[in-house]
Parts: C-alpha cells; sequence; structure tokens
C-alpha cells in the first residue's frame, strides 16, 4: 500500500485556480488555511521538508545504481539480425509462416494485407560469445568482445505496433504523450547530485532520420517543470538562449537575475504558485550551467587511447560517439540519467544494405562506454541500457528479394543491459524457434522499468504523484521487478 506522506507532491496543476483565489482575496482566515494546505501538500503529514534530494530524501533501499545512461535505438532494430539467432528461419527461408505460430494475433497495416508472408533468415553470420554462449551478429564486433559485461534480454515485449506511441511507452510509460518521462520520475525521486548540472541530460545523435523524437519524450508531463530533460544539442550554444547576448556580461546576467528573482519571490508570496519557484530555478541552473556545461562537452583533457576507443567520429560534436564519450562526462560529473538517441533503424526495406551501416555508427562507442567505465571504476554503480520500441518480423515485409525489409515486431524483441547491479555475461529469456512469439521468462516494458528502479533504489509502486485525484507512477498498475536479471 502506497505511504501517501512519502512521495505526494507539492499539488496538482488543478489546484492552481483555487491557491490564486485563496492569495488573492487578502483574507487572513483563507490565508492561513491556504499556507497550512500547502504545507501538508509539499511534505505530507509525516514526512520532512523536501531536499535536493528529491521527494524521496534518500532511497527506499540500498541501490545497486547510482546513475543511468540509456542509449535508445530509435525505429526498432532488428533482433533477428543481431542477437537472436535462428537456424530454423535459414532453413526455412522462402516459406510461408506456419498459421500455429501466428495463430489469431494481428499483423500491422503495413503487412497485413500481404498474400504471402515469407520467412526470411538473416544474410548476416552469428557466432556465441563470453560466458553465456550469447548469439551475437558479425554486425556488431565491439560489442561481442564485451558480452561478458552484458546481460541479453531475448524476451521484451510490448504492445505498441507504431513508432510515435512504441518509444513513448518506453519513456513514459504509456503509449499516449503527456506523462512525466522515465528522466523526469528519477529527477523527482532521488534529485539533483550536482547543483550546476541538471538530474536529467538528452544526447540526440544530429543529421539522423526516421520518425521524430518529440519533447515529450523527455517531458516532465504533470510533475514539476524542473525535473524535465535538458537536451544539449551539437552546436556552439549546446542549450538555446543560454549564452548571453553580445555586450551582456556575466555580472550584469547576475545582476538582472537577482532583480528578476526578487519579484520572483514576491509573486509567490502573493500567489502561492510552486512553478514561480520552479521558473525561479530554472533561471539558476541556466546561470551555472554557462559554465558548468562547456567544461562537461570539452574533450581537450581526455587522453588519445580513450578518443581512439570511441572511434573516428567522437571529436566530430553530435555524433554518437561524441554522445557516447560526452555521457560518460556528464555521468562523471553526477548527473543521474543521461538519455542517449540514435535514429534511423526502421528497416522495412533495404535491411541487408542499411543494418551494416547504421551498426557501424554505434558498436564500437558503445563497446567503448562499457570500457570506459569499467577503466574508472563506475561500471558497478551505472546502468547502461541498449534497445529500441520493438523489434522485426521473422518474415519478409513485401514480396521476397536480396534487399528485403522486416515490418514491426511488438511479441518478442532483445534489449541489453550492462553494469549497476546487472547479472553481467548472461542471457535472460527465450523466443520460439522461428523468433516469433516468447518461450519463456517474458520481460514486459513495466517490468523493465520496475527493474531499473529496483536497482537504483527505489520500489517502483511507492515512487508516486498525486494529479487530478489520483496516484500516478511510472510503471501505472503494472510490472514487477525482473530477480534473474539481477546479479
Amino acid at each position: 500500500m502506497t505511504n501517501p506522506s512519502e512521495t505526494e507532491p507539492a499539488f496538482s496543476a488543478a489546484d492552481s485556480y483555487r491557491r490564486t483565489f485563496l492569495g488573492n482575496a487578502g483574507l487572513s482566515l483563507g490565508g492561513l488555511a491556504l499556507s497550512k494546505l500547502l504545507a501538508q501538500e509539499a511534505i505530507g503529514a509525516d514526512s520532512s521538508p523536501l531536499t535536493d534530494r528529491g521527494i524521496l530524501g534518500k532511497p527506499h533501499f540500498e541501490p545497486r545504481a547510482k546513475r543511468v545512461i540509456y542509449l535508445f535505438m530509435s525505429g526498432g532494430p532488428s533482433q533477428l539480425d543481431l542477437f537472436d539467432y535462428k537456424k530454423s528461419l535459414i532453413d526455412l527461408h522462402g516459406q510461408q509462416l506456419p498459421d500455429s505460430v501466428r495463430g489469431t494475433q494481428r499483423l500491422t497495416g503495413m503487412s497485413g494485407n500481404q498474400s504471402s508472408i515469407p520467412l526470411v533468415g538473416s544474410p548476416f553470420q552469428f557466432a556465441q560469445h563470453g560466458p553465456s554462449g550469447a548469439w551475437i551478429s558479425e554486425l556488431l564486433p565491439h560489442i561481442a568482445k564485451n558480452a561478458g559485461d552484458i546481460c541479453f534480454v531475448k524476451s521484451m515485449f510490448t504492445e505498441a505496433i507504431n513508432h510515435g506511441p512504441g518509444v513513448t511507452f518506453f519513456q513514459t510509460g504509456t503509449q499516449i504523450a503527456g506523462r512525466p518521462s522515465i528522466g523526469s520520475w528519477l529527477s523527482y525521486g532521488l534529485g539533483q547530485e550536482n547543483a550546476n548540472l541538471p538530474a536529467f541530460v538528452v544526447l540526440i545523435t544530429k543529421d539522423k532520420g526516421g520518425q521524430p523524437l518529440g519533447a515529450h519524450l523527455w517531458g516532465s508531463g504533470f510533475l514539476p517543470t524542473r525535473h524535465q530533460g535538458v537536451l544539449l544539442r551539437a552546436a556552439k550554444d549546446p542549450v538555446l538562449y543560454l549564452g548571453n547576448p553580445d555586450g551582456v556580461s556575466r555580472e550584469s546576467r547576475r545582476l538582472m537575475l537577482d532583480r528578476l528573482r526578487e519579484m520572483h519571490e514576491q509573486k509567490l508570496t502573493d500567489t502561492h504558485d510552486t512553478e514561480i519557484q520552479n521558473r525561479i530555478e530554472h533561471y539558476e541552473m541556466a546561470y551555472k550551467m554557462q559554465s558548468s556545461v562547456p567544461e562537461a562537452a570539452d574533450l581537450s583533457n581526455e587522453s588519445r587511447s580513450t578518443l581512439d576507443s570511441y572511434g573516428p567520429d567522437v571529436e566530430k560534436p553530435g555524433t554518437f560517439a561524441a554522445n557516447c564519450l560526452l555521457a560518460r562526462r556528464l555521468a562523471e560529473r553526477g548527473v543521474g540519467f543521461i538519455q542517449l538517441y540514435h535514429q534511423d533503424w526502421d528497416h522495412h526495406g533495404g535491411l541487408p544494405n542499411m543494418l551494416p551501416a547504421i551498426c557501424k555508427e554505434i558498436d564500437q562507442p558503445a563497446a567503448a562506454l562499457i570500457q570506459d567505465l569499467k577503466q574508472r571504476g563506475m561500471l558497478d554503480d551505472t546502468l547502461v541500457v541498449w534497445g529500441g520500441e520493438f523489434g522485426r518480423t521473422n518474415y519478409c515485409q513485401g514480396k521476397i528479394q536480396p534487399n528485403f525489409g522486416r515490418d514491426h515486431h511488438p511479441r518478442c524483441f532483445t534489449m541489453w543491459m550492462a553494469g549497476g547491479g546487472i547479472k553481467a555475461g548472461s542471457v535472460y529469456g527465450e523466443t520460439c524457434e522461428l523468433g516469433y512469439n516468447i518461450a519463456e521468462n517474458g520481460v514486459h516494458i513495466h517490468d523493465l522499468q520496475a527493474t531499473m528502479m529496483h536497482l537504483l533504489g527505489i520500489d517502483h509502486e511507492r515512487l508516486t504523484y498525486k494529479f487530478q485525484g489520483r496516484r500516478y507512477r511510472l510503471t501505472d498498475v503494472h510490472g514487477q521487478v525482473v530477480p534473474g536479471l539481477i546479479g
């Protein structure tokens, strides 16, 4: 049963009219009642006041991980060509998907009208790696070398069949946009370790196509806005409007912010609207980031061996390699949740030509990130997550041809994790002989989210926020911690 005093928020957005009315009424009795109500809502009847350590004050139990670096491959990587080796698909290449395998399950609108559903085996070679004997494609040689540090989850599943709902589901716990993202939940619960950097940072590989990535994926939803993710761009100004205009010195900016803070604080006293407090904190964080972000993004003090380990693109801002190294630097500096997005994994056609190219972009940097964290003693308490919003079908989309494609497949796909208390060198779950259904140990999105929060010391059922009369959480009313993923 959730203890409301541990996790209830300051108040919901729906209360703003009530606060404004009472605050402006000037009635001493109303003002007294309002102040008491706000205090109770802000800290709960039995809890301590909020601190920089988040609403929880401290984790529910001893955490295994202190931070998360989430490598999201937007578009849906083909598990059957990367991690889920199926000899039967090769043997039955070109034959029809058996009705007994599909059953009554629906197909997406992109392949549902096909008169022929031909199975298609992977054209790429596989080999077993690490103590678990994990099957890994020739397209990922660097990740294969790190198999001893990785837990491959081959039995992920979701209900989403399209990209927008699919990505939103992973990031917010629901397919409908508007809820807080996972990074915002963790910022809200655990707070901010470095006063000069946000608790939640987002990095997107530049110049990529595919499905668009909306700000709702790192938004705070109904949580206070200070918990939303901060997008760092590959540009002269990594954060929009962060720098001072020409002719404005840092000292002048400080004076302006001091006066602005005084006006905001007066308005806060009059209205009791804590979004004003959030606005004050946004301005202050922006001022601090004027120096902390450029310092974090400056690679000049990295050794040549470190730079080389991430591959030839590491010194090109905005590449996946550069973002992986920046993620490690942000993790070192206390950023709790670092979200990397890499697009162009949606291969409805041209997979044999396109998949090798995109794998080359991410293989060496992702592997280097694991090793870099490990060498610095950070992998043990840094959880690295890799995966997309769903997988791909075991059959060809359209007519079978050499340069084939695969449709979306939500019923089973592969993700992997490393560090942060994960069971290293393991494989969890299994799919059927043809890679169409889960054979054992299915892991739903909410189970993954619950397990990630568990590794961070959070009971996913107890980190809640009351909004419009209901307590919400990242995993909604679902999710189970998966012990088999934990080392």
